[in-house]
């Protein structure tokens, strides 16, 4: 009988030892939940610190391109209006009397298929068959700048005017050509020169240009 009671707290632990399995078993179950949550919570930050930086890199980037964009646009504005050279035809018409003076009209036509307008002064100056310049450049005459709006095959006209060679005692040149820039442009045009002589240097040699005007100077 000593025996048979020695051994039933034996029987009796079993169930309890396994008791306490589960029970460990279903411990480590929660821990490992816990520590997938808590991986997970570091991936979705990383991913939020990602994005705001992608942003903030396209940010720069695109603002600078569209404020580089403003400066064509405003350019892009001008060049529907102001006549460019390569839509222009110049020529030098029929010079109209004057005491002691030569006065030449030079005439600008749109030859584009669009209007467009000039304003101010046109260059000019005249050159050898070198391309040399003759003289100094022109001076302005003190005009008040009009725009010019120009349909296609219209003309407007600016002066050039000096004293008369024969009467001023000027150093004299007789140019091939005279350069025509239209006004607020680069380029040029050439316009053949056959009205003679005209003052590069001494007295009264100076030559002036006029602003622009509607018409032809006729």
């Amino acid at each position: 009988m000593g025996r048979a009671r020695a051994f039933q707290p034996l029987q009796r632990a079993t169930p309890l030892v396994s008791a306490v399995a589960l029970v460990a078993l279903l411990a480590a179950c929660d821990n490992g939940a816990d520590s997938s949550g808590a991986v997970q919570t570091p991936a979705g930050t990383s991913s939020r610190t990602t994005e705001p930086g992608t942003a903030g890199s396209g940010k720069p980037t695109t603002e600078p391109s569209t404020a580089g964009t403003g400066s064509p646009a405003t350019e892009s504005t001008g060049s529907t209006t102001r006549c460019h050279t390569s839509e222009l035809r110049a020529a030098i018409g029929r010079p109209s009397p004057g005491a002691g003076q030569r006065n030449f009209p030079i005439v600008l036509t749109n030859t584009a298929d669009r209007t467009c307008t000039v304003r101010g002064y046109p260059g000019a100056a005249f050159v050898d068959a070198s391309g040399r310049q003759l003289g100094p450049d022109p001076k302005r005459s003190a005009d008040t700048p009009t725009t010019v709006t120009l349909a296609p095959g219209r003309s407007a006209w600016a002066g050039l005017t000096f004293a008369s060679p024969e009467i001023s005692g000027a150093r004299t040149a007789t140019p091939k050509a005279l350069l025509v820039t239209p006004p607020d442009e680069r380029d040029s045009i050439e316009v053949a020169w056959t009205a003679g002589a005209v003052p590069v240097a001494g007295n009264e040699s100076s030559v002036f240009v006029t602003v622009v005007q509607p018409g032809t100077g006729g």
